[in-house]
Parts: C-alpha cells; structure tokens; sequence
C-alpha cells in the first residue's frame, strides 16, 4: 500500500469553502465598522467647523461668520501666506477641501453657509456621505447653537442648508 502526500481535492475544497463562510460572516461586518468610523470623522469635523465659527466671528467681528469653508481653511497646506478674512487658516487643508463628493474628508464632504447679512450673525454648517451607503448613511449640520442634527437619507445627499438644518421633522438632535 503506498503511502498519500498532501491534501485529496475534496479536502482542498472544503477548506476553501470554510473561508469562504467565515469572508461572508466578516466583510459585511468590516464595511459597517468603516462606515461608523467615517461618520464619528464627520461629527468631528463639524464639531471643529463649529468651533472655527466662533473664532471666525470673534476674529472678523465686521465680516461675523464665515461665508464658506474655504474662508475658515488655508490657502495651500502650509497656510504660506498667513491668515487672512478670506483663508483664516482655522481648519486644516483637508478639511477645507473636503467641499464634494469627489474630494471627501473620510468619505464626507462638507458645507458652510453664513446669513449674507454684514456682519453675518448665523450659520450652517453640514456633511454629507461621499458615497452614500458605503462611506456613510447619515448626513449631519448644525447651526449657530452648536448643537449636532442627524438625518438618515434614502440616497445621495447633500449638506443641509439651515431651514433644512433647523426642520425638525428631518433632522434629530444627537444625543
């Protein structure tokens, strides 16, 4: 009787299948797990876009709020020129790019918006998914009163602007 070497072909298909099972169980998992952290980035951001508005405002009490994100943020990514009304340097350079689908900040992107009264005393800030339910599934803003506000959109979204922000039958306040 000779002796077998290696794996028969129906044991090779058998492990094969197992891992197979076990990449169905996990990578539904691991897309959900991405999506989380991208919104948690996203909440931070507009926390930090809220937190450049007061400075903005307390910086330029003429001008009030930012118009754009591209006012709080630098103009290159070292901020060479220096802080200015247009390019405050207050956000850094992603973040201050991160104003489409198609250039997102952890597959968000976002929008800032002020009254266009002079000087600006509100604003809304708000993000969106890059790729909706993929790189995220709720869009998120918030106005002068800092507070946070989800949605849940059925498709692609876009920021909100703030009677959008403000509607409470839309948006919910995060806990």
């Amino acid at each position: 009787m000779r002796k077998q070497k290696g794996f028969s072909l129906i044991e090779l298909l058998i492990v094969v299948a197992i891992i197979l099972i076990i990449a169905a169980i996990a990578i539904p998992n691991l897309l959900r797990a991405r999506i989380a952290a991208n919104e948690a980035s996203a909440v931070s951001s507009l926390r930090t876009l809220n937190t450049s508005q007061v400075t903005y405002t307390t910086t330029y009490p003429t001008i009030g709020y930012a118009a754009a994100v591209s006012n709080l943020g630098p103009n290159d990514a070292t901020c060479s020129s220096g802080p200015s009304s247009t390019n405050a340097c207050m956000i850094d350079f992603n973040l201050a790019q991160a104003i489409s689908a198609a250039k997102t900040k952890s597959g968000y992107f976002f929008a800032v918006a002020n009254d266009g009264a002079t000087p600006s005393l509100a604003y809304v800030a708000g993000g969106a998914a890059g790729i909706w339910n993929q790189t995220g599934v709720r869009s998120f803003c918030s106005v002068q009163d800092a507070v946070l506000r989800f949605y849940v959109p059925g498709a692609q979204d876009t920021p909100a602007t703030s009677t959008q922000c403000l509607d409470t039958s839309k948006y919910l306040l995060m806990q």
